[in-house]
C-alpha cells in the first residue's frame, strides 16, 4: 500500500494538501554508499589537518582568541577531508570568513556585544555570504567570535585573513600530493 502511495505521489496523479506536501519533504531519500578512502587519502587529510590546525592554533593562542579555533577547525574539515565541495573552494573559504568577520565587527561596533547583537551579527554574515556567493558555514562562527569578543577592524586582517590564507595555502600544497585529489576546483 505504501509503495502505491509513493508511486502516485511521485507521478503527481493526485493533489496533496500543502501540509502533507510539506511533511513528505521530510522523508528524505536513500543514502547511496559513500566512497571509500584510501590510506594515502587518509594520510593527506591527516597531514593537512595537523599543519593547518597547528598553524591556526598558534594564531589563536597568539591573539588570545580560543573561540576562533572552532571556526578554523570546521574549515579544516572542509579543506582537508571534503576539498571537492563548493564550500571548501578558496572563494568560499577566504570570502566567507572575511565577510563574516566584517559583519561581526560592524555589528559589535554599532550594537555592542549583547546576545541579540551576536544573533544579528551571525545572521548578517549568513546573508552577506549568500549575496556574495561565498557561503562557508564556519564563517558564521567567525562572526560570532567577532561580536562576542568585541573585536575591532584589525581582527578581519589578522588573525582571520592570515589564518584563512594559511589554511588555503596548506590545502593547495597538501591536497595535490594525492593522485586522488585536485584542489582547488576553482579559485574564483
Amino acid at each position: 500500500m505504501e509503495q502505491a502511495w509513493e508511486k502516485a505521489d511521485q507521478a503527481g496523479s493526485f493533489k496533496q494538501s500543502p501540509v502533507r506536501a510539506y511533511l513528505c519533504k521530510m522523508k528524505g531519500g536513500r543514502c547511496s554508499d559513500l566512497p571509500s578512502v584510501s590510506i594515502s587519502g587518509l594520510l593527506v587529510t591527516a597531514a593537512g589537518s595537523i599543519a593547518g590546525i597547528g598553524l591556526v592554533g598558534a594564531l589563536s593562542a597568539y591573539y588570545s582568541l580560543p573561540l576562533l579555533f572552532p571556526s578554523f577547525g570546521a574549515t579544516a574539515v572542509l579543506l582537508y577531508a571534503a576539498c571537492h565541495v563548493p564550500m571548501a573552494q578558496p572563494r568560499n573559504v577566504i570570502g566567507g570568513h572575511l565577510i563574516s568577520a566584517l559583519m561581526g565587527v560592524l555589528t559589535y561596533h554599532f550594537l555592542g556585544g549583547q546576545w541579540w547583537s551576536v544573533t544579528l551579527g551571525v545572521t548578517l554574515a549568513i546573508l552577506a555570504m549568500i549575496i556574495t556567493r561565498t557561503l562557508h558555514p564556519p564563517g558564521g562562527a567567525t562572526a560570532f567570535v567577532a561580536v562576542f569578543n568585541g573585536q575591532g577592524f584589525g581582527f578581519i586582517v589578522s588573525p582571520v585573513g592570515i589564518g584563512v590564507l594559511c589554511l588555503v595555502f596548506i590545502a593547495v600544497l597538501v591536497n595535490n600530493l594525492s593522485s586522488e585529489r585536485r584542489y582547488p576546483d576553482y579559485w574564483w
